[in-house]
C-alpha cells in the first residue's frame, strides 16, 4: 500500500535514528524510511567517515530495497535531530536523487510529488 501517510513515513525514519560517535567516524544520525511502488517499506541510516567514502540513509534504505528484488519508490523521506532532540525532514540531497534515477528512473516522477 503507497498510500502510507506523511506522519506515518516520518515516524517510521525516525524510529531508525540512532546516533553512534567512534572516533572520527558516526552512524545513525539520519535515517530515511521509503515505500516501494508494492507497498513494501525499507530504511536505512547514514554512514559517515573521515574519508568521505561514508553514504547517505536514503543509499542504504535503497540497497535494502534492491536486495529484496524490488527497484520502484513511492515514497521516500529522511530525517534527522539536532541537539534538542528536534525532529527535522530533509530533503533527499542530489548525489541520493541521481542514485535514486538511476535505480529506476520513473523513482524521480514518483517518489517526489
Amino acid at each position: 500500500m503507497t498510500d502510507v501517510p506523511h506522519a506515518e513515513l516520518i515516524a517510521s525514519a525516525a524510529a531508525v535514528l540512532n546516533p553512534q560517535v567512534f572516533g572520527d567516524r558516526s552512524s545513525g544520525t539520519v535515517g530515511c524510511t521509503l515505500v516501494t511502488v508494492a507497498g513494501n517499506r525499507y530504511s536505512g541510516v547514514c554512514i559517515d567517515v573521515p574519508c568521505s567514502m561514508g553514504f547517505c540513509a536514503e543509499h542504504a534504505a535503497v540497497a535494502a530495497m534492491v536486495t529484496a528484488g524490488e527497484f520502484q519508490i513511492a515514497k521516500v523521506v529522511a530525517v534527522c535531530r539536532d541537539e534538542t532532540g528536534h525532529l527535522y525532514v530533509l530533503s533527499p540531497c542530489g548525489r541520493c536523487r541521481e542514485f535514486m534515477h538511476q535505480v529506476h528512473p520513473e523513482n524521480m516522477v514518483s517518489a517526489f510529488k
